[in-house]
């Protein structure tokens, strides 16, 4: 018998329904995976198993969701809310997306994970702390008695996740969902997090119920796979047989839209004039110490140097906090270096004024990684795509609309979304209005910070088409931002791997990832999952520990192989 059972489920917002009779079985102890894009029903049919999906403005319009206990079946669909607190966090338990909104930002860690014995042990306060302490040292948190009293925002990514798998994990719940947990993490702490649920399935016996869109995931941890499209079920069955057979075609769709790494990279451009050259590059930030520390200097960047010719694309990796978009906000000076040189087009940009830099930057644009921040959204698209070109001059009120429906069009938007608001649109495609805008002003360089990691992986994969298709059209060089490797595969014709604020590693695109030169760049490619079970990698293989690089200790890069570079104390 199942540990939980879906029948016929529907879920409606409204009038709209979001899941249509779906129906599936998560076995006891085995990890099921609902994978789909956004808008499928994966968090809908989450939060409906918890019956949270009332809070979200949704409600169960039909089926049943069954929970099989040893005492008896519990309908979850038939519980009162007295009866569903019970359950929640107990029985059964949730590790949201985004960790940072998913802890109280005003409440130490400890308060938050002692709350669950509280709650659901009848723990007193002090019994409570010790048993959040042990909680925390569970999931592998270094100095869990010392995190007990810091408050979420002074911790990492991923130990914030940690610390949401401590509060789901703490009363030994029969099953975990999981709803996205890795998709805002880099890929040594995705593999850090995915490691960590394996173990712990393992200690408890728990059943996994895993939501993503990233493939690869689905494949290094997940015994069944279920694929939902626009809320129905469109195949369902073991790991190997979707992965190496699917037969509906949306999950054909799906495999084929997955980026994988050793797939190759484009032919790099004919040799000729640098057109981004940085030399020396540092970004210095100043933090708050302790009570008798005052403050201090923090180096984000350091001494970091690099090259961009015409119609090329530079591609930058490496874990969170290791200065990547910091570098991209300092070589347009949206973040102020504290040393270094910057020429653009053989101009310094490092001694330009504020007109003279507002005149550089027509010919340098940035894509964030936000589309939703990114766009104001009470102007309509023909303001907004064209705002660089006015602030420049380039274009007058009477040909703005114009100008604007080319760019919608150079992008693959129809021409009637001149008159749409950014709310209209899914997140490709405002994507796709952020890099139209960047293009109104015909730049010669874009600086693009993560360009893709908040999309689904079909549409992922035609915002990359999409730049390729601009830069052999315009010839527009990129610095690609991403912290995943396959995709900096697929759009770079070089690689530079970035580490502690350092330059660690970089040259041609296939002689990085093929014969990699440093440690880290090592424990980086050991951490990407591949979306094809006979090669996911072993959940239980540790990752190799690296060092970050420390200040004047050899940080000067030395030729390894033609045109490849590494970090002289490399391990």
């Amino acid at each position: 018998m199942p540990l939980l059972s879906v029948r016929n489920l529907r879920v409606a917002f409204g009038a709209k329904e979001a899941v249509r009779e779906l129906s599936f079985d998560v076995p006891a102890g085995a990890t099921m995976a609902l994978v789909g894009e956004s808008g499928s029903g994966k968090s809908a049919t989450a939060l409906s198993i918890l019956r949270l999906i009332e809070r979200e403005g949704g409600r169960i319009a039909g089926g049943t969701i069954t929970l099989h206990e040893d005492e008896g079946p519990i309908d979850i669909t038939a519980l009162d809310e007295r009866q569903l607190r019970g359950l929640r966090g107990n029985r059964i338990s949730m590790i949201f997306q985004e960790p940072m909104t998913s802890l109280n930002p005003v409440l130490t860690v400890g308060n938050q994970v002692a709350e669950v014995f509280v709650r659901h042990r009848g723990m007193g306060r002090s019994e409570a702390l010790a048993a959040a302490r042990d909680a925390l040292d569970s999931v592998r948190i270094p100095e869990p008695k010392r995190r007990l009293a810091q408050y979420p925002h002074e911790l990492s990514g991923g130990l914030r996740q940690r610390v949401t798998i401590a509060m789901a994990l703490a009363c030994r719940p029969r099953l975990l969902i999981a709803d996205e947990p890795t998709t805002a993490l880099d890929v040594t702490t995705q593999a850090e997090i995915l490691n960590l649920i394996r173990e712990l399935q393992d200690e408890i016996g728990m059943a996994v119920l895993f939501i993503t869109h990233d493939m690869g995931v689905v494949a290094e941890i997940a015994d069944r796979i279920v694929v939902l499209r626009e809320g129905r079920k469109v195949e369902e069955g073991p790991v190997g047989e979707v992965f190496g057979a699917p037969k509906h075609a949306y999950s054909q769709q799906l495999m084929a839209a997955t980026p994988k790494l050793g797939f190759g990279s484009p032919n790099p451009p004919p040799a000729g004039a640098k057109l981004l050259d940085v030399r020396g590059l540092t970004t210095r930030f100043m933090v708050r110490g302790g009570f008798l520390e005052g403050h201090r200097s923090i180096d984000a960047v350091r001494n970091v140097s690099l090259s961009i010719g015409r119609a090329e694309t530079l591609g930058i990796v490496g874990e969170s906090g290791c200065g990547k978009s910091t570098l991209a906000r300092s070589i347009l000076r949206l973040v102020e270096p504290a040393s270094g040189s910057i020429l653009l087009e053989g101009q310094e940009v490092m001694r330009a004024n504020r007109p003279d830099l507002r005149a550089m930057r027509r010919h340098a644009q940035m894509i964030f990684q936000d589309p939703y921040a990114s766009l104001n959204p009470r102007l309509p698209v023909h303001e907004l795509v064209t705002e660089p070109a006015r602030i420049h001059g380039i274009v007058s009120a009477r040909d703005q609309r114009d100008l604007a429906a080319e760019l919608v069009r150079s992008v693959g938007l129809d021409e009637d979304a001149v008159d749409l608001y950014p709310h209209q649109f899914s997140g490709g495609q405002r994507q796709r209005l952020c890099i139209a805008r960047a293009l109104s002003v015909k730049p010669k360089l874009i600086v693009a910070d993560e360009p893709v990691s908040a999309l689904d992986v079909s549409i992922a994969r035609q915002v990359t088409d999409l730049m390729l298709a601009l830069q052999e059209r315009e010839g527009i060089s990129f610095l690609f931002i991403s912290h995943d490797i396959a995709v900096i595969e697929r759009v770079s014709h070089r690689i530079a791997v970035m580490h502690g604020g350092e330059i660690v590693e970089t040259g041609p695109s296939q002689a990085v990832l093929r014969y990699p030169r440093h440690a880290y760049t090592c424990r980086l490619l050991a951490s990407v999952p591949h979306p094809d079970p006979a090669r996911s990698r072993s959940l239980r293989e540790p990752l190799p520990v690296v060092s970050v690089p420390q200040a004047g200790a050899g940080a000067r890069l030395r030729e390894a192989a033609p045109g490849h570079f590494v970090r002289e104390n490399a391990a």
